[in-house]
């Protein structure tokens, strides 16, 4: 559903001339985490799911609760961004809620690491085009999360700190599952 989603989305986006290189590439969080989604969800990749379980989980959720859309509340335009964003965390839940993957020691470093990475590259590309990806350079128009953060720069940074404490929370109801798994795994010496 997500890869038909998009690709509907990107054939729709085309036809009404509304593609412009570089200011209307699919480099915000969740667009590549539709991709992630949809790749986690066909492979059961355990890296592409720890990026997806942390940054769609913390990312993903934000974007459904103030949302940049300013479209009628029935317009094919929010239909599609609540069907793509409600679809990874849908994704994302399944595959935990499921078993089938869960997020493994150090997973919340490691996606934080991939994540500051990703916003370097985002960082250089917003310089070079002037574009304004991941929101790095200003707020977005609509009401959002970062409202409530300050002026730019300190959004950012507030932001960082953000990812940070959710990232860790959700770690944490997985932390002592992976001790029990670790303990199990590990042969008792005096044994």
């Amino acid at each position: 559903m997500l890869l038909v989603n998009e690709t509907v989305w990107y054939w729709y986006y085309v036809q009404q001339g509304w593609f412009e290189f570089p200011y209307t590439l699919p480099l915000q969080l969740c667009d590549i985490l539709v991709w992630i989604a949809a790749f986690t969800a066909l492979t059961a990749n355990r890296w592409s799911y720890e990026l997806l379980y942390y940054w769609g989980l913390a990312g993903t959720t934000m974007a459904l609760l103030t949302p940049d859309v300013n479209s009628p509340t029935f317009s094919y335009l929010t239909i599609r961004f609540m069907v793509s964003h409600g679809g990874i965390i849908v994704v994302i839940l399944f595959l935990t809620w499921s078993r089938a993957l869960r997020p493994q020691p150090g997973s919340w470093w490691r996606a934080l690491l991939f994540l500051h990475v990703y916003a370097g590259l985002i960082t250089i590309y917003n310089y070079i085009f002037g574009t304004n990806f991941f929101y790095l350079r200003e707020k977005p128009v609509e009401a959002s999360l970062l409202d409530s953060m300050g002026p730019w720069p300190w959004y950012i940074l507030a932001g960082d700190v953000l990812a940070i404490c959710l990232f860790w929370l959700l770690w944490l109801p997985f932390r002592s599952s992976n001790k029990k798994t670790t303990e199990s795994v590990t042969p008792d010496p005096q044994r």
